[in-house]
């Protein structure tokens, strides 16, 4: 039996899968995240840091990948990104800057930057899309801190009813 003996190999060499577009995630939405993957990244000349980040909740976008750059060493940007670095390196736990002073670091390392990864995070996200509508996707806005559960308030339980004791059988 061939391979390929149930399919037209005659054809034109054209084929499309199909699987349609992804549909973007509103403006101003809020999702759970979890930054997978961050590293130091250069295209086209320019020195940023890449993050990967994916959702998790809510439900509708669970497993969506989103990609953030950081232009944490570009001059015009640079500061307005390093707050943004900052701000998910605290909601991490603070280690990327003990990592970087440990070892000696003025710019973060692929090593450091892996110190804010695994710790889920809110996000807030645009959308943006070319002039042309030729491609739109996500970015990230605002980064905050994941709320700890709200703890309920410590329910007082009743009082057991009294149970006559000369009621029951054994």
């Amino acid at each position: 039996m061939s391979f390929f003996e149930t399919t037209d190999t005659k054809g034109t060499g054209s084929f499309e899968l199909g699987g349609g577009e992804i549909a973007l995630i509103p403006n101003d939405t809020k999702v759970l995240a979890v930054c997978e993957d961050a590293k130091n990244d250069m295209y086209n000349l320019e020195e940023t840091i890449k993050l990967k980040w994916r959702v998790s909740q809510p439900a509708e976008y669970a497993n969506r990948v989103l990609f953030q750059k950081l232009k944490v060493y570009d001059p015009a940007k640079g500061a307005q990104h390093k707050r943004m670095l900052a701000a998910i390196a605290t909601n991490a736990g603070g280690k990327l800057f003990a990592a970087m002073e440990k070892a000696g670091e003025s710019t973060p390392s692929d090593a450091s930057l892996a110190t804010i990864t695994n710790q889920p995070m809110v996000l807030q996200l645009g959308t943006w899309e070319l002039d042309d509508k030729s491609k739109k996707g996500n970015w990230v806005k605002a980064v905050s801190p994941r709320k700890p559960l709200a703890s309920a308030a410590p329910v007082k339980a009743a009082p057991a009813p009294a149970i006559d004791t000369d009621d029951v059988p054994f």
